[in-house]
């Protein structure tokens, strides 16, 4: 296969109102051979401090901007995008090491995004409040809107950090509340890129540079980004861990959590059983398995155990894995070589406490073959905690108030699907699983970027989606008003 061609990006961090150079720099390797790929800058807390300075002081000159300068602003940035979108697509395979075809998936939701947010813009309003239902409220007028909520800072994960990135600047922008970003350590070059294309927009229609600022580095400077007095909103995406830390860290600062889960796909005794397979087969995979809502548990009635269990091994032998530039490739190696050890120490446990290995469960090269566990006790860390890797786990239950019991008993509740036949079991889905997302006869994973994506329990707190993140960006102002 042929090396990478990175694109030529500016040197440094966009902080205030230009780019500050002289920063430490660290290489960025691609997961499949450990390759450099390029070397980044790295901030540190006094870079942090920097951008806090410079985002706080332009929080009334990006609250000002009209609405057809955050437009124009948001659709820009996605034709500037989509021009590059064979060079954004390399890097994110190059960064990443996603396969080609996830990557320029996760380029496809990037740009609905931007034009989404944009399309946003002229739905921030309110409404008037009839006060005079109040004998106190006679003569009185009255109305609310929603009005920027401040700086922002926006902490993005590792698995699409082009896509997440997004999904905190954009609407941010549409808000109108500057935003300053800190992408994972080990993949900060495409939200460089993006933060570059951004101030040119905003260049082009009167905004502030400031209106989009990127801090890289370690855990220190997220907590000097999230603790700051002046930060109205901190919107993270990342494990349960490291966001329970934050909020902690936050308060009372509003925080927005999009946190790990161990999706559940359900296969009720009437499910198409091929339908269902495949939905594994390709909710389970997708991202080299590192995607919160990829799935990780199935839990099977019993009725179709066999049956469902001979169609998924039947069909896991056709996922390649291999170099992800290569487009027969369809599962390659995790983020780091931690990554990998992790997941295999859980797959080896599990089997230690009385798991079947259906398949996989073996390195290939620098990635893990896709892996299939059956019966895996539910404590064990690879049914109930978020792998973040190629695995799924498969248990069965006698019928579907098992099924759904075992769904709800996990500490986590982003999505959870469940195929079935029955438009009555599928409103019961929808009405009993404690989750942020019931999909059906679909993959957990399915997600469009304009519905309201969040979960509950230790999955998170609040929603992202271009309409609901802007909601959480803004805040009630009620205006009062007595006519002389």
């Amino acid at each position: 296969m042929t090396g990478f061609t990175v694109p030529a990006l500016r040197s440094g961090l966009p902080i205030g109102p230009g780019w500050l150079t002289g920063t430490d720099t660290a290489p960025v390797v691609f997961p499949y051979d450990g390759s450099v790929v390029a070397h980044a800058p790295v901030g540190s807390a006094a870079h942090a401090d920097a951008a806090l300075d410079a985002g706080a002081a332009a929080v009334k000159r990006v609250g000002a901007l009209t609405s057809a300068a955050r437009r124009s602003i948001l659709l820009d940035v996605e034709t500037a995008v989509r021009a590059r979108s064979a060079e954004f697509t390399e890097l994110l395979v190059a960064e990443t090491g996603k396969t080609r075809a996830d990557c320029a998936l996760e380029l496809s939701r990037t740009l609905f995004t931007w034009s989404a947010t944009a399309e946003e813009v002229a739905h921030i309003h309110g409404e008037t409040v009839p006060l005079d239902i109040q004998e106190s409220g006679a003569g009185l007028i009255g109305y609310w809107n929603r009005r920027p909520i401040g700086l922002v800072v926006g902490i993005a994960g590792f698995n699409a950090p082009l896509l997440l990135a997004s999904h905190k600047i954009a609407p941010s922008i549409a808000a109108g509340c500057p935003v300053i970003c800190k992408p994972a350590p080990a993949t900060p070059l495409s939200a460089l890129w993006l933060a570059e294309l951004v101030r040119e927009a905003a260049e082009r229609h009167g905004a502030p540079p400031e209106i989009v600022q990127v801090v890289t580095g370690d855990a220190e400077v997220g907590r000097r980004l999230v603790t700051d007095p002046r930060v109205a909103a901190v919107s993270f995406t990342g494990s349960a861990a490291v966001g329970h830390r934050i909020a902690k860290d936050a308060a009372p600062r509003k925080v927005l959590l999009e946190l790990g889960s161990n999706a559940a796909l359900v296969v009720a005794p009437d499910a198409d059983l091929e339908k269902a397979a495949e939905a594994v087969l390709r909710g389970g995979f997708y991202f080299n398995g590192q995607a919160c809502i990829a799935v990780q548990r199935v839990i099977v009635c019993e009725p179709v155990r066999e049956e469902f269990v001979a169609r998924l091994t039947a069909g896991i032998g056709e996922l390649t894995t291999g170099d992800p530039r290569d487009p027969a490739t369809r599962v390659a190696p995790l983020i780091d070589e931690a990554s990998t050890d992790r997941a295999l120490s859980w797959i080896e446990k599990a089997e230690q406490a009385g798991a079947k290995l259906l398949a996989g469960g073996r390195r290939a090269g620098r990635a893990i073959e896709p892996t299939i566990l059956l019966d895996v006790p539910e404590q064990e860390e690879a049914w109930c905690e978020e792998i973040f890797a190629p695995v799924v786990a498969l248990r069965s239950v006698p019928d579907l108030p098992a099924a759904f019991d075992l769904v709800n008993r996990s500490r986590y509740g982003l999505h959870a699907s469940v195929y079935t036949r029955s438009l009555a079991t599928a409103f019961k889905a929808v009405a009993e699983l404690e989750v942020g997302g019931v999909i059906v006869n679909e993959a957990p994973g399915f997600r469009s970027d304009i519905m309201p994506y969040g979960g509950i329990k230790d999955s998170g707190v609040g929603r992202e989606g271009p309409r609901f993140a802007i909601e959480e960006l803004t805040v009630t102002r009620m205006a009062v008003i007595r006519p002389e």
